[in-house]
């Protein structure tokens, strides 16, 4: 019985090792051959509201998940990925309300035009606008560390929606 299973192991991983090709844990689709580098130019913040750090900080967000879930390096000119934008839009909203005609409830919500370049495969070029947003309570204040988290989770958003768009085969 034990032969029998080291048998179908062999097997089932010879069949899934050919079948798939190379695999990878994070989706990317990148052909390593000949695709080696990346650059994310410096996103300017056209939005009607400028909260000075967004754009720094989403310019380093995107550089991160990229040298995190790929085996690229960053280049600052000459990239065989190029990726660059805006931000458009940074607005807070109240999103529900009280008794008292005050807000319950705010919406911090910031929107991302990408331009999307491939240099080794221009038919993935793209331009398109990602958006995301953050709830919390209309009695906050959206400053210091309240800033910081919702900073946090709208790019971790935005940057895995870009990531899948521009790399992902899904």
């Amino acid at each position: 019985m034990q032969k029998v299973l080291k048998h179908i192991f062999l097997w089932g991983t010879l069949f899934t090792s050919f079948s798939c090709g190379v695999y990878s844990f994070t989706g990317a689709d990148i052909d390593y051959s000949s695709t080696k580098t990346f650059q994310v130019n410096n996103f300017a913040n056209n939005a009607p509201i400028v909260e000075p750090k967004v754009a720094r900080n989403f310019t380093l967000a995107l550089q991160d998940i990229l040298l995190n879930q790929t085996n690229l390096s960053l280049t600052n000119n000459n990239g065989d990925l190029i990726y660059e934008g805006e931000i458009v839009d940074y607005y807070i909203a109240p999103i529900t309300a009280t008794s008292r005609n005050t807000a319950a409830e705010n919406r911090l919500t910031i929107g991302v035009n990408v331009r999307f370049t491939n240099t080794k495969s221009p038919e993935k070029d793209f331009e398109q606008k990602f958006s995301f947003y953050y709830d919390y309570s209309g009695s906050a204040q959206l400053i210091g560390g309240q800033l910081d988290t919702a900073l946090t989770i709208i790019f971790e958003r935005l940057t895995q929606d870009i990531f899948n768009k521009s790399l992902a085969n899904w």
